[in-house]
């Protein structure tokens, strides 16, 4: 109850005071290329429960944009430079900025500002069963103690041979683990400590630990 009261307050205040940065980002996406001012895809979220994240668009508009990107088919990766990036988008991604749209699933209560980071469906029917269980048995959020440790994953990803193997066999289950060790730990106190750490990283440029 704690965790939700303080997401609430918390999102709803961001999207207030953050407001004229939000507006001053949709106008440069809009401007930079046609399409639409937010990114959804299907993720999957507490108790295996799908919703649709919000994200600041990154990437140049195609129509079939989201059907392509939550194909069961198709790789879901981002790996290093991508042409598809906008030179808006590209600023966004450097700075995390894209992700401050995830303000609004938090208010919705799909997503804490703290939790394990939702994945596609494709990569969650990959999980083991009992890591699976415990990571969803809470709000995927915002950040986590794995987005802090693999913020630079796509130019991880890109010196890799094959990437999506890569992520499936030595990425993943990293990120499993640290996230079902936020669960056990998990706190309001742990947190604010990730928020913080969190802050630090997008203003410092430097790594959390």
């Amino acid at each position: 109850m704690a965790k939700r009261l303080f997401d609430l307050l918390a999102s709803g205040l961001g999207l207030l005071l953050l407001s004229p940065l939000l507006l001053l980002m949709a106008v440069a996406i809009k401007l930079d290329t046609p399409g639409p001012v937010f990114f959804r895809q299907t993720r999957v979220g507490r108790h295996g429960g799908e919703f649709r994240i919000h994200k600041f668009r990154t990437m140049a508009h195609r129509e079939d944009a989201d059907e392509a990107d939550v194909s069961a088919a198709a790789p879901q990766l981002t790996v290093g430079p991508d042409p598809r990036i906008t030179r808006v988008g590209s600023l966004l991604r450097r700075t995390k900025l894209d992700e401050l749209a995830q303000l609004i699933d938090v208010l919705r209560g799909c997503m804490s500002l703290v939790g394990p980071r939702p994945e596609v469906p494709r990569y969650v029917a990959l999980y083991p069963a009992d890591l699976r269980d415990k990571v969803l048995s809470v709000r995927p959020g915002i950040t986590d103690i794995a987005s802090l440790a693999f913020r630079d994953e796509a130019a991880l990803l890109s010196r890799a041979t094959d990437p999506e193997r890569e992520y499936i066999e030595v990425v993943l289950p990293a990120k499993l683990r640290l996230s079902a060790r936020y669960v056990d730990e998990a706190s309001v106190g742990a947190d604010l400590r990730l928020i913080a750490a969190t802050l630090r990283v997008l203003w410092t440029r430097k790594p959390a630990g």
